[in-house]
């Protein structure tokens, strides 16, 4: 047994202990640098992982801005399609240009595959106006399909499109086979609330879904698809009622130039045969009074009683026979345009006040009440005193006839602008509606129920309405049963006509 040194193996121990110890020191120090390095490594690996999200976060969200510039930019481009269209088909009021120009704009402007536009006729037919994507074939047998089936139509009354995403299923399934496409919209096209056809799109590409804005687009375009067609059919209505009113208005305007044209020749015969006669009558007539006037005077003889009687009656009836021809003549030359109007200054009040004078003893033998009032600020006038005298004499006699005892008559004149309102009135009979717009017609006469032996030619108040109407005045009636009736007449201050 070897024998160590108490001292060496101190030493030893001392040593190991202390090489334990600084191999502990720096196990603990390695390890803490591991948990510091795992630590940090951890940290590492976290920021990773939220930069992995950040980084799908901003893909995605770049994914999906790019997705709404898309939509966007469709939208936009899809709106101004819209405009465009819009404006083309609202600008024509004719129903086969309106299609046609439809038709032009949507091949270039509407990205769908398949397009198809049919209108309702009034039998119930559908017709088509519009076909892209579609062969003639698939056409008519879609045609021939809804015909039988209306079930489509009738679901398109709520005013509401069908697509491929609102529709159900099993008519879904249906309306892909029936218009070979997967994706589809089909909005009805309104007119005054009314289907009146419907608008078709789709694709069969399932790369080109149909969106909600699609649908909207579509809604809008059919609607103004509506609009247009609503108008350009009015506009047809119209212009229809227009021509055949123009084709009545032509037809009619010619059979009354044709019936004017009989009548102008009529009237002209009968104021050709008038003015004949009457010149025919006024020889003879005027012996007959010359005649009838010597032997009144004695210069042949003396007469009779009972004779000159008679003689007198000739004389009286010789008067209203010139008379009446004298109307007739007037008449006559007024209506042929060939009589004179000898136009000067005259002083209405005169003429008035000249007129009552003449008529006062038939009206004192009535004892008929006369009130004329004549504005003062009436001017001197241009007119035919001698035709005017007529006019005056003609309504006053005429009122004196239909006023009974004890009634009114008066006369009034006033200044209005450039010509004068005149009324005659009077608190006669009155005159009856229907007789009212015939009271000017030569040889109407109304019945007089005061006095019935009293009996007119029915030319006077014709001559007063030519001679009114020869100076550009106008003339008119108003009247009551059993309270009288007013002679309304207007003429000019200043008149100068060469002829009537």
């Amino acid at each position: 047994m070897i024998n160590v040194p108490i001292s060496l193996f101190f030493i030893i121990s001392t040593s190991a202990v202390i090489i334990l110890f600084v191999l502990a020191y720096f196990l603990i120090a390695k390890s803490e640098q591991i948990t510091s390095l795992q630590n940090s490594f951890i940290k590492l690996r976290n920021s990773f992982n939220d930069l992995d999200e950040q980084a799908k976060l901003i893909v995605k969200t770049d994914l999906e801005l790019n997705k709404a510039q898309e939509e966007s930019e469709k939208r936009l481009h899809d709106l101004d399609n819209l405009q465009k269209i819009s404006r083309l088909i609202s600008t024509t009021l004719e129903e086969n240009e309106l299609f046609l120009r439809l038709e032009n704009t949507l091949k270039t402007n509407v990205n769908y595959e398949k397009t198809l536009i049919l209108l309702t006729h009034e039998t119930g037919e559908l017709n088509k106006k519009i076909s892209l994507g579609f062969t003639p074939d698939e056409v008519t047998l879609i045609l021939t399909n809804l015909q039988k089936d209306l079930s489509l139509m009738d679901s398109l009354k709520n005013g509401k499109s069908i697509t491929s995403i609102n529709a159900a299923r099993i008519k879904k399934t249906a309306l892909n086979e029936l218009f070979h496409v997967n994706h589809f919209i089909i909005s009805p096209i309104l007119s005054q609330t009314s289907v009146v056809g419907l608008y078709f799109v789709g694709n069969k590409s399932n790369a080109s879904p149909i969106t909600e804005g699609d649908e909207e687009l579509i809604s809008v375009l059919a609607n103004q698809i509506g609009q247009s067609l609503e108008n350009a059919r009015l506009f047809e209505q119209v212009y229809r009622s227009s021509q055949q009113l123009e084709k009545k208005v032509q037809e009619r305007t010619q059979q009354l130039e044709k019936a004017l044209t009989e009548v102008q020749n009529i009237s002209k015969t009968k104021s050709e045969f008038i003015s004949s006669v009457s010149h025919e009558l006024r020889t003879p007539l005027t012996s007959i009074k010359g005649y009838a006037a010597i032997l009144m005077s004695g210069k042949l003889g003396e007469i009779p009683l009972s004779v000159k009687e008679r003689l007198q009656k000739i004389n009286t009836h010789s008067d209203n026979l010139v008379n009446l021809i004298n109307d007739l003549l007037d008449i006559s030359r007024i209506e042929s345009g060939k009589a004179e109007m000898n136009i000067a200054t005259c002083n209405i009040k005169k003429i008035i006040d000249n007129v009552a004078d003449l008529l006062t003893p038939q009206m004192k033998d009535k004892k008929i009440n006369w009130v004329a009032k004549v504005s003062a600020d009436i001017p001197e006038m241009h007119l035919d005193s001698s035709q005017v005298d007529r006019v005056f004499i003609n309504l006053i006699s005429n009122a004196i006839k239909f006023t009974p005892e004890n009634g009114t008559i008066s006369v009034e004149a006033l200044l209005e602008d450039n010509h004068v309102n005149f009324s005659v009135s009077d608190t006669g009979i009155g005159i009856e509606k229907n007789d009212i717009d015939r009271l000017f017609d030569e040889f109407f006469r109304v019945e007089n129920k005061i006095n019935q032996n009293v009996k007119g030619t029915g030319l006077g108040l014709a001559l007063v309405k030519k001679i009114v109407e020869a100076h550009r005045g106008k003339i008119w009636i108003t009247s009551e049963i059993n309270k009288g009736s007013t002679f309304n007449f207007t003429l000019p201050i200043e008149h100068n006509p060469e002829k009537v």
